[in-house]
């Protein structure tokens, strides 16, 4: 009996309850790949006009039924949550929200989750990047950012709201302070318009920050209809988003 271990990467989803991208060992494995696509798992990357992609990053796509599809969403009986969290983008087809480049050998690459990214000015900004700075500032303990598009097609609202560290205050001097780390680490185009103090960012229990469900509030959504309660860490972590719309509303 070979004393050999499999390696290989995974790639799925806790919504869908299994993977669609993994090893196979009748495929090689290759450094900073995911060997291929699952069977049954009709994964495709997907440009802004739903043609399929190879060679490039896309949307992540699931283009037929998989057996482990959830066909409904608990409290949503006309499906309408469930279309938008998945479907709005390409009619048809399960948007996942990640970047998806796939090889012409068929591998595949998770490069990052699409709905994560900031899109300003017409360049993509990683939301890890932001965080990687700004959280290693000693005042800081957690952090979210969220870009909010302007429909003229201006640059649109970058928002950073920060969770401090006990005894600090989010002051003029700080915000100055935050602003130098982003635009030396990272560039001007990170530097955000408005920097805010939250009690707390809002995690999932799994510790994933809501930075999608955040940023629906601000453009006006109901809290309910973007995140469920149960689900957060902490409970009351979205107030003060809400409040923040209903003033931009009044505003």
């Amino acid at each position: 009996m070979s004393d050999a271990i499999p390696v290989g990467s995974l790639s799925g989803g806790t919504d869908l309850c299994t993977g669609f991208l993994g090893p196979s060992p009748l495929v090689p494995v290759w450094a900073g790949e995911i060997s291929c696509r699952m069977l049954g798992a009709s994964v495709e990357a997907f440009d802004p006009e739903g043609r399929s992609l190879v060679g490039a990053t896309g949307e992540l796509v699931i283009t037929a039924p998989m057996p482990s599809m959830p066909v409904a969403f608990w409290g949503d009986p006309d499906g309408s949550r469930m279309r938008t969290a998945y479907f709005d983008a390409f009619p048809g087809a399960w948007r996942h929200g990640d970047w998806l480049p796939i090889t012409d050998r068929g591998s595949c690459i998770i490069s990052g989750r699409s709905d994560a990214t900031l899109n300003r000015g017409g360049v993509r900004l990683g939301t890890a990047e932001f965080y990687a700075v700004v959280e290693a500032l000693p005042e800081v303990a957690d952090s979210l950012v969220v870009h909010l598009e302007d429909d003229a097609g201006g640059p649109g609202e970058l928002l950073l709201f920060v969770a401090l560290t006990p005894g600090s205050t989010l002051d003029e001097a700080m915000r100055s302070r935050i602003a130098a780390a982003l635009r030396a680490d990272l560039s001007p185009r990170h530097v955000p318009d408005r920097i805010e103090a939250v009690p707390a960012i809002p995690r999932t229990l799994s510790g994933k920050k809501l930075e999608v469900p955040v940023k629906r509030i601000l453009l006006g959504q109901p809290a309910e209809t973007t995140a469920s309660r149960d689900a957060l860490a902490d409970a009351t972590s979205l107030a003060p988003f809400e409040a923040l719309a209903g003033a931009r509303r009044g505003s």
